[in-house]
């Protein structure tokens, strides 16, 4: 099913999102790109019910997000926030169950299903290696494929992830963008904050341009990725010409004079 947002207006004080309509396809990596605070992520938030609308409507099919009941929506998205908080003196596997939060008793007793969603999730994320480390002590890598574990042990068919790559070395960013891929090619639906323009077009299927609290264009990355976009929307003058490996668009600034 896909996410239908519907004339959304949202956000906080100074800041707002202005009647945002969108369309996020069934299985597949969304990537949202744009300036800093241009809404991005109040935008993921909304989708989420992590901020509250102030008008328009979020539906997954029949599920109306903004009015159903917390644990039914936790139990429908995952949502990974920038940088999350990592609780003291506790291993991946401990962190990546609770992920199953949404689908326990207010006892926390663990199912059988729990665990083998747990071990399911740690298997995808290609950390078992790790499962009694402290989370505390792993790589940047390292510890955002714990986290993204964790999101998918919430066995949510939709997932967002607010820049998932951010801070991490760049080979790790290539790691956490492969992993996301993968989830979408099992049929997750992932919808993802990023600024690296480029890396959205090699791994997005559709790309969805912010800019100042609405959405400039939506599109695949060969549509978006122009001249004129990143004029628009960055203020940079630039030249767009394909990756030598996935021919998709990458840019490169024009240097002033």
């Amino acid at each position: 099913m896909t996410i239908t947002l519907t004339n959304i207006n949202s956000g906080y004080d100074g800041f707002s999102l202005k009647n945002i309509s969108l369309t996020i396809e069934q299985g597949k990596f969304t990537a949202l790109i744009g300036p800093n605070g241009c809404g991005k992520s109040t935008l993921l938030k909304t989708i989420g019910r992590i901020i509250k609308a102030k008008s328009g409507s979020v539906k997954i099919g029949d599920l109306n997000v903004l009015r159903e009941r917390p644990k039914k929506v936790a139990q429908t998205i995952a949502y990974l926030p920038q940088n999350p908080e990592i609780p003291s003196a506790i291993n991946v596997e401990q962190l990546v169950s609770y992920g199953r939060a949404p689908y326990q008793s207010v006892l926390g007793i663990k199912s059988a299903r729990d665990v083998e969603l747990v071990d399911e999730a740690i298997h995808l994320a290609s950390i078992n290696d790790l499962r009694k480390n402290n989370v505390a002590e792993l790589s940047g890598g390292q510890r955002q494929r714990a986290f993204i574990a964790m999101a998918l042990a919430q066995d949510t068919p939709y997932i967002m992830l607010d820049e998932p790559t951010t801070f991490l070395d760049i080979k790790y960013q290539y790691e956490v963008l492969d992993l996301i891929k993968k989830l979408t090619l099992k049929g997750h639906t992932c919808i993802v904050v990023l600024h690296d323009i480029a890396q959205a077009a090699r791994y997005a299927d559709n790309i969805v341009v912010m800019r100042e609290g609405e959405i400039y264009a939506q599109g695949s990355p060969e549509e978006i990725v122009t001249q004129k976009m990143v004029q628009n929307v960055y203020d940079l003058d630039c030249l767009i010409h394909p990756d030598p490996i996935t021919n998709t668009p990458i840019i490169s600034p024009k240097l002033s004079n």
